[in-house]
């Protein structure tokens, strides 16, 4: 059984992620599951902060210095 995730994202991120879903023929929904799963399993070594950012980066700016002390707090966290 699947449980409903409501996630806040950058509408930027949310376009690229339908593109690369749709690309790959799948919903956006089984793009995430796939990401968290290799995400959360031994694969985790092979997984860095790049591979989100890759092609969902966003070109906006932290909006105060909370986001960005978060911002780089989980680049120095996942960031290969």
């Amino acid at each position: 059984m699947k449980t409903k995730l409501t996630l806040t994202v950058d509408p930027e991120v949310v376009t690229s992620m339908k593109r690369v879903a749709g690309q790959q023929g799948i919903s956006v929904s089984s793009l995430f599951e796939q990401w968290a799963r290799r995400a959360c399993t031994n694969e985790r070594s092979s997984i860095s902060f790049a591979d989100l950012t890759g092609c969902w980066q966003s070109t906006s700016a932290p909006t105060d210095d909370m986001d960005q002390t978060r911002l780089d707090a989980l680049m120095e966290k996942y960031d290969s």
